[in-house]
């Protein structure tokens, strides 16, 4: 009997996931069983493949989705992030390893003891971000540690852009993944870090101001903003010694600056809803953030407003966008600003036919051996073929299905609730996302911390 490998949601970040365990299922015996409610978006040569098994469910129908994961030999959730919980009960329930690319929720982590006392396995965040910045930093950190080093400093950047072929638009931007989270980026409370022996926040009014500079050989430079909570990966990394731990976003220079002026707006907020929205021009939604005046036109009030010269690029940016449109209308009833301006975005940076995406990665170490301190940059760029075949989907996607097949084989064996920071599951998967062009590049910088003892914060 093949092994019945259940794939629950088909969606855009499912494409090389699909491609390689079909690539692979007439040598290793397996049945992929692609659960999803819309089926028939899927390509024919997933369809037609005699490896497949294609069923329509809704996540929601509880008896079919019991029974998809009961006859599955393992499962890999591609939903929502918060939707996972209810295919990993099942699992619990029906004693199957499970395989998620998203964030550990709460509500999962609460199943770790059950989880363990059965044996199971259910590997979380074993995409891109999360889950290669994991196994890149911890394959590192583990290195530096085993020959004695101590990691006094750990950055780490990912961004999903458009190739430069692609940078079609004087933001060098389109969405690459859920538009949404790109738009509510940074929200629901300060970022904060640790630079140099100091807890530092940056509030969300000034996220955007704050950035910093990286260049990557071949690809130009590079900026970043921080991520909300960069304190939370010291357990998880081993580095609660460490004087700096910082984790941002990349953009091309100049995104940062434009985007916020949607900020500054209150473009961005998802706290309250429009009435009547459905209807309004691009221009009157602008008009509702700007003072009122008699006699100034929209384009004038906000260029005072934010004191925006007329040739500011960041003015041709915003013109780009169609914001002061009068024919342009909303197409959402009662939504929320961050919906409206979603809407208003996803018109002009949607990917066309022939773009291609680029995800980029960066990590920094600052370590120190001895007396003598060092440090190691790495870099990682994916280019994407198509609109379908993108860097996005292959980034997340190898990953999810290299751990299932290692999980599925015996291969790795740890029990419980968890994310890819062991060399049982890091090695390998690296080794192999290597051999299919997912691959860092080291070379060492000088150290570029500071000494505590001697330099005030």
């Amino acid at each position: 009997m093949p092994k019945r490998i259940l794939i629950v949601g088909a969606g855009k970040s499912t494409s090389y996931l699909l491609h390689y365990l079909l690539r692979k299922a007439p040598e290793k015996d397996l049945l992929l069983v692609i659960a999803d409610k819309q089926p028939d978006q899927l390509p024919e040569e997933v369809t037609g493949h005699p490896h497949t098994e294609i069923t329509k469910l809704d996540i929601s129908d509880a008896p079919s989705r019991r029974e998809a994961v009961r006859q599955s030999d393992i499962v890999i959730s591609m939903l929502p992030a918060s939707l996972h919980i209810e295919v990993a009960r099942d699992c619990l329930e029906f004693g199957k390893n499970l395989v998620t690319a998203s964030y550990i929720s709460a509500e999962m982590r609460k199943l770790d003891p059950q989880v363990r006392e059965k044996g199971l396995i259910f590997m979380n965040e074993i995409g891109l971000d999360p889950g290669i910045d994991h196994m890149s930093a911890m394959q590192v950190i583990d290195r530096i540690k085993a020959d004695g080093g101590k990691i006094l400093l750990f950055e780490s950047f990912t961004g999903g852009l458009v190739s430069p072929q692609s940078d079609t638009n004087l933001w060098n931007y389109k969405f690459t993944w859920n538009p949404r989270n790109v738009v509510v980026a940074g929200q629901g409370g300060a970022a904060k870090f640790k630079q140099e022996g100091t807890y530092k926040y940056i509030p969300y009014h000034k996220l955007f101001r704050r950035t910093e500079f990286l260049e990557i050989e071949g690809y130009g430079t590079f900026e970043a903003y921080a991520n909300r909570d960069s304190l939370s990966y010291r357990e998880a990394y081993g580095l609660q010694d460490a004087l700096t731990l910082y984790r941002g976003t990349m953009r091309r220079v100049g995104f940062s600056r434009a985007w916020n002026i949607f900020v500054q707006l209150g473009m961005t907020d998802d706290s309250y809803h429009i009435e009547n929205s459905r209807g309004m021009s691009y221009r009157d939604f602008t008009n509702l953030f700007l003072p009122y005046s008699p006699t100034d036109s929209v384009e004038l009030k906000l260029r005072h407003y934010l004191k925006i010269d007329q040739d500011d690029i960041i003015w041709g940016k915003l013109l780009e966008i169609h914001l002061f449109d009068r024919e342009r209308l909303v197409q959402q009833d009662n939504a929320t600003p961050a919906q409206i301006l979603q809407e208003i975005l996803e018109a002009s940076w949607t990917l066309g036919p022939e773009d291609r995406d680029m995800i980029v990665m960066y990590h920094k170490f600052g370590y120190q051996v001895g007396e003598r301190k060092y440090q190691l940059d790495s870099n990682m760029v994916v280019v994407g073929e198509n609109r379908r075949l993108t860097a996005m989907a292959k980034t997340v996607g190898l990953p999810v299905a290299m751990a299932t097949l290692l999980i599925l084989e015996g291969k790795y064996r740890k029990a419980g609730v968890q994310i890819p920071r062991d060399p049982e599951i890091y090695e390998p998967v690296l080794e192999e996302l290597a051999q299919n062009g997912i691959a860092f590049r080291e070379y060492e910088v000088p150290y570029l911390g500071y000494n505590p003892d001697s330099v005030a914060s």
